[in-house]
């Protein structure tokens, strides 16, 4: 069978209709809402570091740990960190960015 125009048709892009319009701009406002929603999400998800308290992670003997200390707590673990003795530098590096001295070293 001859195809009558074969090459004109190939050659002419599809027309767009009112129907194939309005579903482009449907999924295109889907995929701008979730971008937003995700945006949103990770620019609020997460803790502000609160002032006056240490948060680091060190390893123990079971794996990670983690310590989280606010007010009297936190600077009496700066004051003297005996209970953290291989992890100094975590301990130092939380303890200044609450504002505390470790032990004398600062």
């Amino acid at each position: 069978m001859i195809m009558m125009d074969q090459s004109k048709r190939l050659r002419e892009p599809l027309p767009w209709g009112r129907r194939e319009k309005t579903i482009v701009a449907v999924v295109l406002s889907i995929v701008l809402l979730a971008l937003a929603g995700v945006g949103a999400y990770a620019l609020s998800r997460g803790a502000p570091s609160r002032a006056g308290c240490i948060q680091f992670t060190f390893a123990s003997t079971l794996g990670g740990a983690e310590v989280n200390q606010c007010g009297a707590r936190a600077r009496a673990t700066c004051a003297t960190p005996g209970a953290y003795p291989h992890n100094t530098e975590e301990l130092r590096e939380a303890c200044r960015k609450a504002g505390y001295p470790l032990a004398g070293k600062d």
